[in-house]
């Protein structure tokens, strides 16, 4: 059973990342959204754009995974996390310094890096404290207070520049949330210096919750999914490139439907989650299936008559991200034992980043072979994924009661 004193401290814990977490969205998610015509403006070429884009995602993904096995093996968490965030906020805005779009493209790298280092950390406390209060529950919290960020951080550099400040002025005044995160992360460290303590439910003896054990299969099944998932499921900057080429939205609309789609996340990112923590992996299989058809919807139509069709495409688009930010780390949470969790995301990001990767530059050269192409690869890679996702929820069964330890699975 856990104790009411144990739940309340995991509650002000999961509370205190969703914090840093808003602010921290507010500002990165603010400067990605004027990353592209910032570079075009230092003089690089739209090839030298897709490859920042590109290549500083990538590299983030991969760095999850020593950064993960690290976190294991040292068993210190806020280490990592706090150099993690340090590179991931203040590489912002210190873009309004770059004088060449090389050193603008290295700090962007840089972000991307530090968000690497410091996310399967972060996951690992945060699935501690989920266990005391339901991983569901903890990381659903967390993705909804993400999005609130993603979709404040890029209005506000929107109303910055429409009041006729510049690319420069707009990084160096998300220096303000960037302050606000890292210090919010600092006080987390002072307050709850050991948050690998909240696990420890279910009657397991402390050498055996700490001892790193194998990735079970169950694992590496999931792991399959939703790499099928992560490859079918078309990027936005692809989606805004097809709005506006084939005339569905005007500029000014292309950022609305994306802040409707972030509020979508944030909404399902808490119903999904609390809905984890009733029925388990099924959740997974609810949301993707609910997203599935946002391919036909969002690309199949072209002029402003299809406006409607793309704003349910993106209301279930912001379904299917909710569901793989919130839910995806709670399954992971409670297939594998906590000595092995760092690993586990970290391992997890990584096949999962290549996946989207490789899945965005497939779709995106589609697009420009067969519209009809696009959407069917998009639809069938999904849809292969709900037989395992089924499998994996009749594997883990029903949640654990009164939320004891998971893993092992």
């Amino acid at each position: 059973m856990v104790s009411e004193d144990r739940r309340r401290r995991a509650i002000s814990f999961v509370l205190l990342l969703g914090v840093v977490s808003l602010f921290a969205d507010m500002t990165y998610e603010a400067g990605r959204s004027i990353n592209g015509p910032y570079l075009a403006l230092l003089g690089a070429g739209s090839l030298a754009v897709g490859i920042i884009a590109g290549g500083g995602e990538f590299l983030g993904y991969l760095v999850r995974l020593p950064s993960g096995r690290l976190a294991d093996r040292r068993r210190s968490y806020w280490p990592t996390v706090i150099i993690g965030y340090g590179i991931n906020l203040f590489a912002v805005p210190a873009l309004a310094l770059s004088g060449n779009w090389p050193m603008a493209a290295a700090l962007m790298v840089a972000e991307r890096i530090g968000k690497g280092l410091r996310n399967p950390p972060r996951d690992v406390m945060l699935s501690a404290a989920g266990s005391a209060v339901g991983q569901g529950r903890a990381f659903g919290f967390h993705e909804a207070m993400d999005q609130v960020g993603a979709t404040v951080g890029p209005l506000l550099v929107a109303l910055l520049l429409a009041l006729g400040g510049g690319y420069r002025q707009s990084y160096a005044r998300l220096l303000v949330p960037a302050v606000i995160a890292m210090g919010v992360v600092i006080t987390g460290r002072l307050i709850f210096p050991r948050p690998e303590r909240f696990e420890q439910a279910g009657g397991r003896e402390e050498s055996e919750r700490r001892a790193p054990r194998r990735l079970p299969g169950t694992y590496w099944l999931f792991a399959a999914a939703m790499m099928l998932v992560a490859g079918g499921f078309a990027d936005f900057p692809l989606v805004a490139f097809h709005f506006s080429r084939a005339e569905i939205a005007a500029p000014g609309m292309i950022p609305v439907l994306y802040a409707t789609a972030m509020a979508v996340d944030a909404l399902s990112a808490l119903v999904l989650g609390a809905l984890f923590d009733r029925i388990g992996a099924r959740t997974m299989v609810i949301g993707v299936a609910v997203a599935l058809p946002f391919s036909p919807l969002v690309f199949a139509f072209r002029g402003t008559g299809a406006l409607p069709a793309a704003f349910a495409g993106m209301v279930l688009w912001g379904v299917g991200m909710g569901a793989q930010e919130s839910v995806m780390r709670a399954i992971v949470a409670r297939v594998v034992s906590f000595g092995s969790r760092g690993q586990a995301y970290g391992l997890f990001n990584a096949v999962y980043g290549a996946a989207w990767f490789a899945g965005s530059t497939l779709l995106g050269y589609l697009y420009g072979l067969s519209i009809g192409a696009l959407i069917a690869f998009s639809a069938i890679a999904q849809a292969a994924a709900l037989p395992l996702l089924i499998a994996v929820s009749r594997r883990l069964g029903p949640p654990v009661p009164d939320n004891a330890v998971g893993g092992g699975a």
